[in-house]
């Protein structure tokens, strides 16, 4: 007797159900912040924003996003994958599009991979780099956010609501856990043959080519310190934009307090429950800056105002895609 095949819209149900699930958790949380603040007041004092300094702000976005572009490239040219940063550039503008305007994190990804993928000959050396880039700017941001902890703990000579020896116990922990697969490829594809059993020839296909991509990272260890040098720097330049920003709305918050709370919030944004960030990234504003002396209404600001700029700078990548396709 067949068996029966699965139900074909068994799989865009549950996305609908996740999506559901994800603008559920965001509304509610939006919600229920906003329903503890004046609203009409968090309005004025958006409007009253400097728009020199948001102005200001915008341009250290596009540093930070040149930036991203030459450490995705610096790995790339580790691969003897020619790209011209031009090229990547528009690719990149797409993906933020893409991650800001999508009810998903990984979209962006998605158009990075398949742009490369065909200069690279391979869409598994082309995943296996945004891969890397991805975590190594992760290193990158809790390698921020743990100094900036540090600092703001000496200085005020309080405990942060985030301690310090949790991130950098954080850092330590994931460089040990990435670290044999940059020092030993041979040695990481050998761990992964186990799940050659699910697909023997197209698994083993790609732990190959995994393999051999590591085994290039590991001849040209600079393009790895580069990018993780880069990665601070995009995660610095951030944590710049926010500040500029709470500074043209006139808040007093500490840069090493956003040194903090920012990185995190990103981190925070990464997990799967909620619309692009939503809520979630609000909600960890408030818990940091209200611990720190700050108003609610201020951390709604420094985390919605941003967030709107980036989405703003982001419709350029919806020209680029558009151009693109005609």
């Amino acid at each position: 007797m067949p068996v029966p095949a699965e139900h074909p819209e068994a799989s865009p149900t549950r996305q609908y159900a996740l999506m559901a699930i994800k603008f559920v958790v965001s509304a509610a949380l939006l919600a229920f912040l906003f329903s503890r603040i004046d609203v009409a007041r968090l309005w004025a004092s958006a409007r009253q924003a400097s728009l020199p300094w948001l102005l200001v702000a915008m341009a250290v976005y596009l540093v930070n996003v040149a930036a991203c572009v030459w450490r995705w490239h610096l790995l790339l040219d580790a691969q003897d994958v020619r790209i011209r940063r031009r090229t990547l550039f528009g690719s990149f503008l797409v993906a933020l599009f893409f991650n800001n305007f999508l009810p998903s994190n990984i979209g962006g990804d998605v158009i990075r991979i398949s742009d490369t993928a065909k200069p690279a000959g391979s869409k598994t050396l082309a995943a296996t780099v945004v891969l890397v880039d991805r975590g190594l700017g992760l290193m990158g941001l809790v390698f921020v956010a743990a100094v900036g902890a540090t600092i703001a703990e000496s200085t005020r000579h309080v405990v942060t609501p985030i301690w310090p020896s949790w991130l950098w116990a954080g850092l330590i922990v994931g460089a040990a856990a990435a670290a044999p697969a940059v020092l030993a490829p041979a040695g990481f594809g050998r761990m992964l043959q186990p799940l050659t059993v699910f697909h023997p020839e197209w698994v083993g296909g790609r732990i190959e080519r995994l393999t051999a991509v590591l085994a290039r990272f590991h001849e040209r260890p600079a393009a790895l310190v580069g990018c993780f040098g880069g990665a601070i720097f995009v995660q610095a330049t951030i944590v710049v934009f926010y500040s500029i920003v709470a500074h043209a709305l006139r808040l007093d918050m500490t840069f090493w307090d956003l040194a903090v709370i920012v990185p995190i919030s990103f981190v925070v944004q990464m997990l799967p429950v909620s619309m692009n960030g939503f809520g979630v990234r609000e909600a960890t504003f408030a818990f940091y800056f209200t611990r720190v002396g700050q108003s609610l209404e201020h951390a709604l600001l420094v985390s919605l105002v941003p967030t709107a700029l980036a989405m703003l700078f982001s419709l350029t990548g919806a020209a680029v895609y558009v151009s693109r396709r005609r």
